[in-house]
């Protein structure tokens, strides 16, 4: 069935997941603060709108991929935001990587509006979300969720139910954590190798092909070893996804000193402006000098 679907935020993940709606036969409105991103989607016959308000006016389900928690916070609760009208039965997804504190605010002014709240954050970069392919965290009730369903399944491969609103974003954090310490880890034994006299090429294809490797590391080697390719995942996008982890474990009270030291490794690096946009897994070349 025909939907009206709204899509903010067309930065690298938005702009490649929106379409996707209007290749499913979805009437979609799109807004973004760079009107000049809009522009190819309005060629795919998307409505731009001028506010926020007006994608919520306009929509049934929203969807919303911002950078961080002062965006999200920005776009749904500014005067001419998403919430600044009646949003009766209107069905807010967010899959923007933000603080689960956050994401719960978020719900619990929606509900106050009559509406409903899915925290839907995910997993992959720029080409999986061109495809569709996106692993998807979801919080919230399995209503709201069975509702949306069907839209998600546009964006994404597999939708997990984490549980109650903000555990979708949790779960983010989850799955997050792991790789940011690899990548650092992974340039740590490079540096090490390095120093005593072996390869970087022979040390990767080494480890790629041991238990020490993940599933993404063969993908990512060309990019160790300096080909120019497309960036899936920034180095200062790492610290901020870094800064949210280590924000939400402050506020549950727990140390996780591994992640901290990863986060002051990048932080440093990013000081750095030509490492700011590199991809995270380049730290290899920052933590050997380069």
């Amino acid at each position: 069935m025909r939907k009206d679907i709204g899509f903010i935020g067309l930065g690298k993940m938005g702009s490649v997941m929106a379409p996707l709606f209007i290749e499913a036969g979805h009437k979609l409105t799109v807004y973004n603060r760079s009107v000049e991103k809009t522009e190819p989607l309005r060629r795919m016959d998307a409505l731009v709108a001028e506010t926020p308000s007006e994608v919520s006016k306009n929509s049934d389900l929203i969807f919303t991929m911002l950078s961080d928690d002062n965006a999200v916070e920005s776009i749904f609760l500014s005067d001419k935001g998403l919430l600044s009208g009646d949003v009766t039965d209107r069905l807010f997804i967010d899959m923007s990587t933000i603080m689960p504190k956050t994401t719960s605010s978020i719900a619990n002014e929606i509900k106050k509006k009559s509406g409903a709240f899915i925290d839907a954050p995910v997993s992959g970069t720029v080409a999986p979300a061109a495809k569709g392919e996106l692993l998807i965290f979801c919080g919230g009730n399995t209503q709201d969720i069975t509702k949306a369903k069907p839209y998600l399944n546009i964006l994404g491969r597999r939708v997990i139910h984490a549980g109650k609103t903000g555990s979708g974003s949790l779960l983010k954090l989850v799955v997050n954590l792991p790789l940011a310490i690899y990548w650092q880890a992974l340039a740590e034994s490079v540096l090490l190798g390095k120093s005593g006299g072996l390869s970087d090429e022979m040390m990767l294809d080494a480890i790629a092909d041991s238990s020490a490797a993940l599933a993404v590391l063969k993908m990512k080697i060309p990019i160790m070893m300096g080909e120019d390719m497309p960036v899936a995942f920034d180095m200062k996008s790492m610290v901020k996804d870094l800064s949210v982890i280590l924000n939400t474990a402050k506020e549950m009270g727990i140390n996780i000193p591994t992640t901290q030291s990863s986060f002051e490794v990048y932080s440093e690096a990013i000081k750095q402006e030509r490492f700011m946009h590199e991809d995270a897994v380049k730290i290899i070349d920052y933590m050997k000098g380069k």
